[in-house]
């Protein structure tokens, strides 16, 4: 019985979902009232008032505020957060967290240190003290739901988000995790680092395990809401699949955008994880935009076939403790890339207000000296952050030619670690083997899931497709008949790899109920009439055409000059083949967005230009605002304009830049006034448009109270720069003219 009323509740909730993410007006802006939020562990303060429209309030536990020295309850924290309008949703870790009353007995008199995740070594993997990492039993499971999702429903939240189901590819050795391998496959645990095939069986597992764990809480919050008449949305913040593949992680992205229960991901991408060591052209270095951009990618192709709604990451600072230009650098690089994609504009505007507004940090690379974030820091953060409740969802196509997909899958979380015979894919060089040769020659190259396949939105546009199997394996046989499909029908399909690793030979699909092949890829050759181990070569299959490589990725970019030729295949197919255009190969990355243009110009490119643009445009990444007729991009920089020119109104009295958020405009023949909020001890910058020179300007507090301000007319772009310190209570701001 319980069966049939999940799936009729399943049923009924993919039909709602069908107008999930489509809740937009004529400028993709969304009208659910949930573009931007952040998260935040603590309760409203002056300080950290985000105004982001909602707060995702952390933990279900009672603490103390940390500037309380009372304990405030769950519900109190929920509050003091609806208290200044926000929307409220809740998060928790679900392999992590404060959970110390089910470790320690509390919950059910019973010890569950022992369901840590353990290495080789018996180390336990710690997140914190008496955190463990978790195997995520079915017993825990009912702790979290009976003791967490009930309480957080019960305090009228209806969006959840379980974050980071996280399973470390080293772990796998605990007690807890032998007795799930027994019930999974039913044959006695096999120590991981022993052959190739035990890794792959454990990292199945784990990605089994985190699969059954969200399936299972979010299927009971919907039901669980719907008893009491809330309509549950259940969301997944979660790192990239490069990020946790290079991080050697396994989880279960791309499987999870198939279940009815999951309602939307935040991909949490940032600083600290854009910032992995990778290899191009024989230099091993951190490239943060370009991974930033290819991480953003991959979270985009996974949901974009199944309509789930994204919000996309990122931080103004990270975990590792850095200095104030490091990351004020670094944001602005991910910051970026996560606006080169149009058609996601749903953001976390940032974690943990708290930190990046009153930790300290180093005031520079090579002081010992730690401050709070610099007011020039922070104002221009918040312009940023504030410009991302008006950005809207574009048609417009990231500059650079497109139709080029990279195929990844889950799989890739499955061998990684650790090495067998001898083979190495050091800093997943086979993936960025595939991607990077692109990405440098300012190809808007993408990313494409196999578990997606079968959904037809997943190959449109898609002119040539890349793939290797050097470092990850289909899990179903299926999805190479769709593959095989594309082709015939007109596709160019590389497939480029020696088929040497390991894995290819571990107890799967392709070599087992009656298959005999040797590798999984000669299962999709003989979909196509070709032989078992295709040589080098190309190969015309219907419309189409395979182009066959024998070289594993990862040696186009672990020595210098090594990626010619294969970008050269790659072209020619593109060019002559699919006769889809010319293939151009420039160093930089632009896209406009309504009024605003995004600029990356790219190094160790084809070129060391700089980008130039022209036009009335204000800098979103000087706190100052100004308006520049002109703006100079170099290599390895990015850029982030308002461009005034394509204002939709001119005429009418706006804001068109602000440190801060907007509210109650008012506008008269002679004069516009508003309210503007944003956190208290900063300071507020707005570049406002004008039909005249104000004569007059008046700004004050809810109080009456006057409060200092600067302000500088422009007249060639008819805008007023006016600047004064912020209050989250509300500056009413009239100017007269």
């Amino acid at each position: 019985m319980k069966k049939i009323i999940i799936t009729l509740f399943s049923i009924l909730f993919v039909l709602s979902c069908k107008t999930n993410n489509v809740n937009l007006n004529k400028k993709g802006l969304n009208n659910d009232g949930e573009k931007t939020a952040f998260q935040t562990s603590n309760p409203w303060k002056p300080a950290t008032d985000v105004r982001a429209d909602v707060a995702i309030v952390y933990g279900a536990g009672d603490r103390r505020a940390s500037n309380n020295r009372s304990a405030m309850t769950f519900e109190e924290r929920v509050q003091s957060w609806r208290d200044r309008g926000y929307i409220t949703h809740f998060m928790t870790g679900i392999a992590w967290g404060n959970y110390q009353d089910y470790f320690t007995g509390k919950w059910d008199g019973k010890w569950h240190l022992d369901e840590g995740q353990v290495t080789a070594r018996g180390d336990t993997l710690w997140h914190g003290n008496l955190v463990p990492y978790l195997v995520p039993s079915e017993n825990f499971l009912k702790y979290m739901k009976e003791v967490h999702v009930k309480r957080v429903i019960d305090a009228g939240i209806d969006a959840i988000h379980m974050e980071e189901p996280e399973f470390w590819m080293r772990a796998g050795y605990s007690e807890a995790f032998k007795r799930e391998w027994q019930d999974y496959y039913g044959f006695e645990w096999r120590p991981q680092h022993e052959s190739p095939e035990n890794t792959y069986l454990a990292n199945k597992l784990k990605y089994h395990l985190y699969y059954r764990a969200l399936e299972d809480v979010f299927t009971f919050a919907k039901e669980y809401g719907k008893s009491k008449g809330l309509n549950v949305r259940c969301y997944v913040p979660t790192h990239s699949l490069v990020n946790y593949s290079q991080w050697m992680i396994v989880s279960p992205e791309a499987s999870l955008a198939s279940l009815s229960c999951v309602d939307g991901y935040i991909a949490q991408v940032w600083t600290g994880t854009s910032r992995a060591q990778n290899f191009f052209n024989g230099v091993g270095k951190e490239r943060v935009f370009e991974t930033a951009y290819l991480e953003y990618g991959s979270m985009e192709s996974m949901t974009a076939p199944t309509g789930r709604k994204l919000f996309f990451l990122t931080d103004p600072i990270e975990d590792q403790a850095r200095d104030w230009v490091d990351y004020k650098k670094n944001y602005q690089a991910t910051f970026t890339a996560k606006l080169l994609y149009p058609n996601i504009a749903n953001y976390e505007v940032m974690p943990w207000p708290d930190r990046i507004y009153e930790g300290l940090y180093r005031t520079s690379p090579s002081s010992n000296e730690r401050e709070q974030i610099p007011r020039y820091y922070s104002t221009q953060m918040q312009v940023m952050i504030n410009a991302l409740n008006f950005m809207p969802l574009s048609d417009n196509t990231l500059s650079g030619t497109p139709g080029i997909s990279v195929m990844m899958s889950n799989s890739l979380m499955f061998q990684r670690f650790p090495n067998h015979a001898g083979y190495e894919d050091p800093d997943f060089s086979n993936f960025y083997g595939q991607t990077l040769p692109f990405v440098k020659r300012g190809v808007p190259v993408k990313t494409l899931h196999i578990e997606n396949v079968s959904y037809q939105e997943t190959w449109k546009d898609v002119k040539v497709l890349i793939m290797s199997y050097s470092n990850m394996k289909p899990m179903d046989e299926k999805y190479h008949r769709y593959i095989a499909e594309w082709v015939k029908n007109g596709g160019m399909l590389v497939y480029t790899g020696r088929d040497t690793d390991p894995y290819q030979t571990v107890l799967e699909w392709w070599n087992s109920n009656g298959n005999k092949y040797r590798t999984p890829v000669d299962h999709l050759f003989e979909l196509m009439g070709f032989e078992a181990g295709l040589g080098d070569g190309e190969y015309k299959y219907g419309k189409g055409i395979l182009r066959v490589i024998r070289i594993d990725p990862k040696e186009y970019v672990l020595e210098a000059g090594k990626d010619a030729g294969f970008v050269s295949i790659v072209k020619k197919l593109y060019e002559e083949n699919a006769k889809a255009g010319k293939m151009i190969f420039k160093n930089n990355f632009y896209l406009e967005r309504g009024p605003y243009t995004m600029i990356a110009t790219l190094d160790e490119s084809v070129s060391d230009a700089p980008y130039i643009l022209k036009g009335s445009l204000i800098d979103l990444f000087d706190p100052k605002l100004p308006v520049l007729k002109e703006k100079v991009v170099k290599p390895g920089e990015q850029a982030y304009l308002f461009s005034i020119d394509r204002v939709e109104n001119k005429k009418q009295p706006q804001v068109l830049a602000a440190a801060s958020r907007v509210y109650d405009e008012n506008r008269t023949e002679k004069s516009y006034s508003f309210i503007t909020k944003s956190p208290l001890n900063t300071t507020n910058v707005m570049r406002i448009l004008l039909p005249e020179d104000p004569l007059k300007i008046t700004i004050g507090d809810n109080n009456g109270n006057s409060i200092p301000s600067e302000n500088l007319w422009d007249k060639e772009s008819k805008t007023c720069f006016l600047t004064f310190e912020n209050n989250p209570d509300g500056v009413q701001v009239t100017i007269e003219w």
